[in-house]
């Protein structure tokens, strides 16, 4: 659902473009609270993994293909604060190195792609689990699923009210809501796997899910009690480090082996501008033209090698966003 440039007027993108600095603003001050020994190895990863399967479109309906938001899996994973801030990055390099999405639009996706669907997917997640103690990846699920058509129709609202063409604004929202229902079906089974997987290796890791499960109290004959199955803090970073390179290179095989298969068709959006006719509003990006462009395909390189270095960028830049908010917190004390 990448916007490109020319599809809203300079007041509704320079006003996206302040609502999304300022959650970038509030997001680097929350995180500071949610950023620890593990979702700090955690972020840069993260933002890696959501880049790379969001490479991956898959066919959702004759002609249209989708593919991973990711807003909802991030807050999951890492917290809401840290996650929009892993969407942020993943937008910026998307954006900048890869022509994906309009830089005039960037605010509008991070708006959309990023405020939005942490919003609201972490907003479900809360409210399943707490309803439903226990049920992580029953409301991972819920909340990937609902997330996605929800950031298609705040797409549908901002261009009804600055976009640069006329549209029944209806429809376009019937087609958009509609398409995103089935990609958030495929976005909800990819969240659903991811945090299941994570959960099964490494539960301490998945932020959403601490605090969730109450300890098992044993009682003896002779009133003792033993507490069984409370979160153990993880001391040691090393730890962690078998689960980070396992990730990584799960992450590089998706980008740079499994990306060779990915849907070629348009995604939901492109397929709607182009039945409801504001697709021609779609302007040259200002970086079109590099050799990274289009994921490689306007210079010649690979997919998978384009995805492979969009890795390395992420992980490196999403590592010194997360390194940044954590040092923050610390001069603060």
């Amino acid at each position: 659902m990448h916007v490109p440039d020319g599809f809203f007027n300079a007041v509704t993108s320079l006003s996206a473009g302040v609502v999304a600095a300022a959650g970038v603003a509030v997001c680097l001050r929350g995180a500071r609270r949610e950023l620890d020994d593990r979702t700090a190895p955690m972020a840069g990863l993260v933002a890696a993994f959501i880049f790379a399967v969001q490479m991956l479109n898959f066919p959702v309906a004759a002609g249209t293909s989708g593919h991973l938001l990711g807003g909802a899996l991030a807050a999951i994973l890492v917290g809401p604060y840290t996650g929009m801030l892993c969407m942020a990055v993943v937008l910026l390099v998307q954006g900048v190195f890869f022509a994906d999405g309009g830089l005039t639009a960037l605010g509008v996706n991070i708006t959309i792609m990023g405020i939005v669907t942490v919003l609201v997917g972490w907003g479900v997640f809360r409210l399943v689990t707490g309803l439903a103690r226990g049920k992580v990846v029953v409301a991972a699920f819920l909340a990937a699923l609902v997330s996605v058509p929800a950031s298609a129709l705040v797409f549908t609202l901002l261009f009804w009210i600055g976009g640069t063409a006329p549209i029944e604004v209806g429809a376009v929202a019937a087609a958009m809501g509609g398409v995103h229902v089935l990609i958030g079906i495929g976005e909800a089974v990819i969240t659903a796997l991811t945090v299941g997987a994570v959960l099964a290796v490494r539960p301490d890791l998945v932020y959403g899910a601490r605090g969730l499960a109450r300890p098992l109290v044993l009682r003896g004959a002779e009133g003792t009690t033993t507490t069984v199955g409370e979160e153990r803090p993880v001391a040691a970073s090393g730890r962690l480090k078998p689960f980070l390179f396992g990730g990584v290179g799960l992450t590089l095989v998706l980008a740079g082996v499994v990306s060779f298969f990915a849907s070629p068709e348009p995604d939901g959006l492109e397929a709607v501008a182009e039945t409801h006719g504001f697709g021609e509003q779609a302007g040259d990006h200002v970086f079109g033209q590099w050799a990274l462009a289009d994921y490689g395909d306007v210079g010649g390189i690979p997919v998978g090698v384009a995805g492979i270095i969009g890795v390395g960028l992420v992980l490196l830049i999403g590592g010194v966003v997360a390194h940044v908010a954590r040092s923050r917190d610390k001069t603060k004390v």
